[in-house]
């Protein structure tokens, strides 16, 4: 029998109204959205109910919202009865993948994100930094071109290593232009601008990841029920100290998601479940090895679904 790993999605999965029937349906669920606005000192819940986008879009709204929305979901997982032998997240959804696991409480977990996206948002003005998704580029040869470009002054790294020809850059504003104008050169087939309000992942992150470290130095980290693996390495990473090391350098470096699929792949696992809004690391998962099953929990009607497909 092979092995189950639960992944969360992050930040651009959101929309309006996510997880409302898990809400409707579910007190474990509905209790997690009143934890949120209690320990938030505002309504979360409206806003992920009733929006509006352009405020739930703000990534300080962002955070705790698809966090909530995501382990609101996992209640309906977990009313089926389904286990994981792993947890994953991408970015945000380590976060949440962590909290799956018991080795952040809900309630830490949602403050935490809501600073987070607050630390992120004020560290590179709006507008001054970008971010691209490079399609059709090899790793090394972008991390190489990345790397000129940032020499002639204007920063630009790799930040997202998502599946095989699919790497987001980051960086500043000119950075990402000018590397976007260039990934021809290195084989790659375009640059796709990202809607996104910074320069996630990359070093221009620095200051909010110091300021997260603060905050994280708050935050009671316990041993987790599973182990959750970590964006940095591409491997679980347990113990309160390194954990908290590993969230803080999140900030700032590459998420090594296509490196944590073939991890767990490796560990014998085949079957994905992605619990949170959207679907969007189904699609990576699939891109990165055909073979293994891949579920997408959005929904009440896909947690039936997933339990019958398992059973």
């Amino acid at each position: 029998m092979g092995k189950i790993a639960f992944i969360f999605p992050g930040q651009g999965a959101q929309s309006v109204g996510m997880a409302r029937d898990a809400y409707d349906k579910l007190p474990e669920a509905k209790a997690l959205f009143e934890t949120a606005d209690r320990a938030l000192g505002f309504e979360l819940t409206k806003l992920v109910f009733d929006g509006p986008a352009e405020e739930l879009k703000q990534t300080s709204n962002t955070q705790p919202a698809l966090l909530t929305a995501s382990l609101a979901l996992l209640e309906a997982v977990k009313a089926k009865g389904i286990r994981a032998d792993y947890a994953a997240g991408h970015s945000l959804g380590e976060y949440s993948a962590l909290a799956a696991a018991g080795v952040l409480s809900f309630e830490d977990a949602v403050k935490t994100v809501r600073a987070r996206g607050q630390f992120m948002e004020e560290a590179v003005p709006g507008g001054r930094g970008a971010m691209a998704a490079v399609l059709g580029a090899d790793r090394e040869k972008l991390a190489e071109l990345c790397a000129e470009v940032s020499a002639a002054g204007t920063t630009v790294e790799p930040a997202n290593m998502n599946c095989p020809g699919q790497i987001v850059v980051s960086g500043s504003a000119e950075g990402v232009e000018a590397l976007s104008a260039r990934v021809k050169e290195i084989g790659a087939k375009r640059a796709i601008a990202l809607e996104v309000s910074g320069p996630f992942h990359s070093s221009l992150m620095k200051e909010a990841a110091e300021k997260l470290g603060a905050k994280l130095a708050e935050v009671n980290f316990s041993d987790g029920s599973l182990p959750v693996v970590a964006n940095v390495g591409a491997r679980p990473v347990s113990g309160a100290e390194d954990v908290r090391q590993s969230l803080i350098s999140q900030v700032y470096s590459p998420v090594l998601w296509e490196d944590s699929v073939q991890w767990l792949i490796g560990e014998g696992v085949d079957t994905f479940v992605e619990i949170g809004p959207g679907s969007v690391l189904t699609g990576l998962v699939k891109k990165i090895d055909k073979t293994v099953r891949v579920f997408s929990v959005n929904s009440m009607e896909s947690a039936d679904a997933l339990a019958e497909a398992l059973a």
